[in-house]
């Protein structure tokens, strides 16, 4: 299963050039780095990036994560996965821009 984590253009470069990261500024205050789902991926934008330009989704294959990654109960009740530890470049499958077009983040249409 994919799932998206989504970077502001400066958290993009930094673990693009360093290899690792623990995470933007939301993640390092909650202890862990915050994933969605396909389905969860265009609320999130939404919620958390209304009206950020510049931002980068990356793709993830959850069975490469191993049992750092839990899913737990967050926004409406769904199950969130979240990464207890490092993430690696290396894991990363995929990054494309997210672009901001009228009023709205536009998502590639094979997000699976």
């Amino acid at each position: 299963m994919l799932i998206y984590k989504i970077f502001r253009a400066d958290e993009w470069a930094a673990f693009d050039t360093q290899g690792e990261t623990l995470g933007a500024a939301i993640d390092l205050s909650d202890g862990f780095i915050h994933f969605s789902t396909a389905e969860q991926a265009a609320e999130t934008a939404a919620k958390h990036f209304a009206g950020v330009e510049g931002l980068m989704l990356l793709a993830f294959d959850t069975e490469t994560l191993g049992d750092a990654l839990k899913w737990e109960v967050s926004r409406g009740d769904a199950l969130f996965p979240h990464l207890f530890r490092a993430l690696k470049r290396s894991e990363m499958l995929w990054v494309k821009p997210l672009p901001f077009v009228d009023g709205a983040h536009q998502f590639p249409e094979d997000l699976a």
